[in-house]
């Protein structure tokens, strides 16, 4: 059965929910150059499992690279919330550390996933959008 998780940002100005039929699994940390200095630990959801209830209208989006994924941060505190995934455009990765009552530094077995190979040229070489 699944279970439905609460979460936001900092400043409490976006609000969302994820509906996770397992639970929170497959935690990752992401290598490409934006995941390394943001340092979230996320899990994915299907974008059918991701509502954002309240702020919708305070998140901005950060493209770069390809420009496949779309990473949404909050305007007014800066929290990455979640991002549409490059390798998985079906999916959404969130920030785990987002969700209430979640320890983001109790948490164990989170792997590392390669998103530094999918990038196709360097940072310093990226616009944003």
């Amino acid at each position: 059965m699944a279970e439905t998780w609460s979460g936001q940002c900092h400043c409490g100005a976006v609000v969302f929910e994820v509906e996770l039929e397992n639970g929170l699994e497959d935690l990752r940390r992401c290598d490409c150059s934006l995941c390394r200095r943001k340092g979230a630990i996320m899990a994915s959801v299907p974008l059918r499992g991701f509502k954002v209830l309240k702020g919708a209208g305070m998140l901005t989006l950060y493209q770069w690279n390809t420009r496949t994924a779309k990473h949404y941060f909050c305007k007014v505190c800066g929290i990455y919330t979640h991002h549409q995934r490059r390798s998985n455009p079906t999916l959404y990765g969130f920030n785990v550390a987002c969700l209430d009552g979640v320890d983001p530094f109790a948490l164990e077995g989170v792997r590392i996933g390669d998103g530094s190979s999918q990038s196709l040229i360097g940072p310093e070489d990226a616009t944003a959008t």
